[in-house]
Order: C-alpha cells, then structure tokens, then sequence
C-alpha cells in the first residue's frame, strides 16, 4: 500500500493535480503593481528540426509566447537576457501563462525591481499531454528543441544577448523536471536555473491496478484522450522514456505487463531520472551562477525536491532551496513574480 502511494503522489504532482482547470483556480494571483508598464506577448510559431519524424505525429512547428519588456520598443539597439520558462504535463504554454499570470506576474516583477529580459514559454504538450522534455524517437526529442531549435530561433528573432551568461531556464512540475534534466544536460546553453516543484525525479517501481487495466484497453492512439488522468500520465513517460519504433500504434513499452514489472523498461525509467544521473553532471551544473530550488510544503513531491537538493549540497554546488507554505500549484504565480524573475535579474548577465 505505501509503494502504491508514494506512486500516485508522485503522479498526482506531474502537472496540475486534476488537471489545468483545477490547478488555475488554486493558483493565487499576486495584487497588481501600481505603475507596471506593459509587456508586449507575440505569439509565435518554431520548427523544430528535433521533432521531425516522431512517431506520433506530433507537431514540429511548435507556439511559442514570446513577452517582450516594456522598454523592448523604445530603445532598437539594447539586447536582453532571455529567460526560457517550461510549462507542466497536461498543459500547454496558454493554460500556463494563466497559471502564472503572464503578462502580469513579468510587469509586475519589473515594477518592483527586476531586471528587463525576454520572457520564452514554449509548447510542449503532445498526444499523451506531455513530452517530458526528453528525447524519443516517439515523442520527439523535445529535449534538443528546447535547447537548441528555439534558442537558436530566438537569438536569430529577437535583440537577445547570445550566449549562456545571458539566458535562464526555470520550469514548474514536469517543466521542473524538464528544467533539471535540460540544465544537467546543457550547460553551455544556460546560465542559471531554477527548478519549481520538480516531478519524476525518482524511480517509480509499482502501478495500481486500475492503471494498468485503463492501459491495456489502449488500442489506438486516439483512445489516450480517454484515459483518467494518471493512466494518461503513465502513457506520457512510457513514451518519452521507453519508446519502441517497432511496436505501433503506440510506439512504446510499459513497465508492467499483466501485473509483472519489465526490468527492462524499468531500467529505462531508471536512466531517466534525475536522483539518478544528477552525479554525471556536477561539472556542468558548477558552471551556473545560480541554482534555485523550491516547492511547496503541502506538495507530494516535497520529499525528492528536498534529496536533489541534498545532491547539489554534497558537491559543494552553490545552490539556494525553499519549501515554502503552499500546494503543488497554489503560489506559483506569487513565485514567478516575487523569486522566479528577481532570482534571474541577480544571476544573468545584462551587458554585451
């Protein structure tokens, strides 16, 4: 019973608890900042040459919000940092520009302080409700699309300052997981890093049965959108992380089959779990000039949040963390204002 709990804990924090409705009306909204000048959003389309050829179908030319600062417009010759922000599973960059509040939560954190910079939410929502952000021949290699096709896009778009120093990664659930798995990974892209109420950082090892009983009634990949909402989830990261190019329709492996666990698959899991490679990567991670860490004291995935952290400490890695008072999703939008965007003004570089 407890390794079935600690399951759905760890499930019921990979987005928005019930979904993006419900996560929206837990969020609280910081109070407007009397003076805030407007940002301007332009909402855009990225291919992305690592998505071409995934096998479900999923898009390559990807949206993509794009919040301009107030003084974007005013001024043609300056160049700002870019912040990228990673949206959580079963949403899409809109549903998370709510959830943060954007543009409000980016006027707002400038009113108050914060350094003007680019504000990046990409699209990475696919036929199960979420890539992950990791690289499959299934999904897509969104992992590669996020460090590569959009910040080349961007930099080639827009009066960005090109280059590490200047560019930040933060993401909230699964976009925490994608934050941490993209900074390990690529820190000759990104210069800071915050990772908000990470998921799926651990090894998972037991389904509920009604699981895996919604999952062998899969039989199409239109029948996903029937799915519960856990059942769905699972679907997500078996794609993501235990794709089969040679098993259609769905292209992938479950971890377990008619009640037995595939050690197999599970050692995919396994390699893709953050506890789990973070020791390969201290050398790229002591490349930051920041990395922050938070999660509520009311969230399921509190606990992991807590040993990455242990992690980085026992390196030495200068690295900040927070449980604050709150669920998995009630004060994102007060974070990204009042921490996520003073954290990066304090540790990107703004100059040429």
């Amino acid at each position: 019973m407890t390794r079935r709990i600690n399951f759905l804990a760890g499930l019921l924090a990979i987005g928005c608890l019930s979904g993006p409705a419900l996560a929206q009306m837990q969020t609280e909204v910081p109070p407007l900042v009397s003076g805030a000048k407007p940002a301007t959003l332009e909402a855009i389309k990225v291919h992305g040459s690592a998505l071409e050829g995934n096998l479900e179908g999923n898009d390559v030319d990807r949206e993509v919000l794009v919040f301009l600062p107030p003084g974007y417009r005013q001024d043609r010759r300056h160049r700002y940092p870019v912040l990228y922000a990673l949206h959580g599973y079963s949403i899409g960059a809109r549903q998370w520009s709510a959830e943060i509040h954007v543009p409000q939560t980016i006027e707002g954190a400038f009113a108050t302080g914060s350094r003007e910079m680019i504000v990046v939410l990409p699209d990475s929502k696919t036929l199960h409700n979420g890539s992950m952000y990791s690289s499959s021949v299934t999904t897509g290699d969104f992992e590669t699309f996020i460090a590569r096709d959009l910040v080349k896009y961007i930099d080639s778009h827009y009066r960005t300052l090109p280059k590490r120093e200047s560019r930040g990664l933060v993401g909230h659930s699964m976009g925490g997981y994608g934050a941490a798995r993209i900074g390990m990974k690529h820190s000759d892209v990104f210069g800071a890093l915050y990772i908000m109420s990470p998921c799926c950082l651990s090894t998972r090892t037991a389904w509920p049965a009604e699981i895996e009983k919604a999952l062998a009634e899969v039989k199409t990949p239109g029948d996903s959108a029937k799915l519960p909402f856990f059942a769905r989830a699972t679907l997500a990261t078996a794609s993501a992380w235990s794709p089969n190019p040679g098993k259609p329709p769905l292209y992938l492996d479950l971890p377990t089959v008619n009640g037995e666990p595939q050690p197999d698959v599970l050692s995919k899991w396994a390699a893709n779990s953050p506890l789990a490679f973070v020791d390969q990567y201290i050398g790229g991670l002591r490349r930051y000039a920041g990395i922050a860490i938070d999660v509520g004291d009311q969230d399921g995935l509190r606990t992991d949040t807590a040993k990455l952290q242990a992690a980085l400490q026992r390196y030495g890695l200068p690295s900040t963390f927070e449980e604050y008072k709150g669920t998995h999703t009630s004060a994102v939008a007060v974070r990204f204002q009042n921490f996520v965007m003073p954290f990066f003004s304090k540790h990107l570089v703004f100059e040429k």
